[in-house]
């Protein structure tokens, strides 16, 4: 409710357009969780930035009986807390509603912050794989944004009425756009899940280098890890781009 006081009181000459774009449709859960989360990714890179610079004001690691608790422990507790709330009885009834879609917001950035570990299954946090995490927060960021402004993924709209047209939809559309992300196509792929078509052109085009499917489908030496690599050095500006911004976000990653 604080969002729609805020609306109603700062922003003047708006004719409501809060109210109208908003809350009106039912869109403040998820302008909520999007604040929650973007706001909790900013918190936790700033954290883990001063815990590395070794700040002695600054609190560091969570370390009881000498293990190192990660946040994305607390993320998963936080979303579990939030889908129980939504489907209990009040989930659905303000302002339970707006709380839990924060609490989901929360601990949705803080598991993405830490999403390279999971997937590597090792503390890759401050390496250049750990750079798939920051690439996960923004794919969660924009899709939660293109939703917030009226964008459907994976090609669902309302005049899809059978039930096995809209799961194989979701299957297909939804497999191709992971397989462009695992490819290191993570633009293409977070593309591909508005734009069935680009996730088509994106999986059945060349890895990555450094992607996931690139170390799993291209064994080094390999006439595909070459054209990769010859690929990912003629587009190297892209990546060094990328690299930059990452940097002012979440730091640079260990040589």
């Amino acid at each position: 409710m604080l969002l729609n006081v805020w609306a109603a009181h700062a922003a003047p000459g708006t004719d409501g357009w809060f109210e109208r774009m908003i809350v009106l449709p039912g869109k403040l859960p998820l302008a909520i969780l999007l604040v929650m989360f973007v706001l909790t990714f900013v918190f936790i890179r700033f954290s883990v930035r001063m815990i590395r610079a070794q700040v002695s004001w600054w609190p560091g690691n969570i370390t009881p009986g000498g293990t190192h608790i990660h946040h994305m422990v607390f993320g998963v507790v936080f979303m579990i807390a939030s889908g129980f709330g939504v489907f209990s009885p009040i989930g659905d009834r303000s302002p339970w509603l707006e709380i839990f879609a924060g609490l989901f917001g929360v601990g949705a950035a803080l598991v993405l912050d830490e999403f390279a570990l999971i997937l590597d299954l090792k503390d890759v946090y401050w390496s250049q794989q750990g750079r798939v995490s920051v690439d996960a927060v923004v794919i969660g960021a924009s899709v939660c944004a293109l939703m917030l402004l009226g964008a459907t993924p994976l090609g669902i709209t309302d005049s899809f009425r059978g039930w096995r047209v809209l799961v194989g939809l979701v299957l297909w559309h939804g497999t191709l756009a992971v397989v462009t992300m695992v490819k290191g196509k993570v633009w293409i792929g977070l593309l591909a899940l508005f734009v069935p078509i680009v996730g088509l052109v994106g999986a059945v085009r060349l890895a990555r280098p450094t992607s996931p499917w690139a170390r799993w489908r291209y064994p080094a030496g390999s006439a595909k890890a070459r054209r990769a690599q010859r690929r990912a050095a003629a587009e190297g500006w892209i990546g060094r781009w990328r690299d930059a911004v990452y940097n002012v976000i979440a730091g640079r990653p260990n040589p």
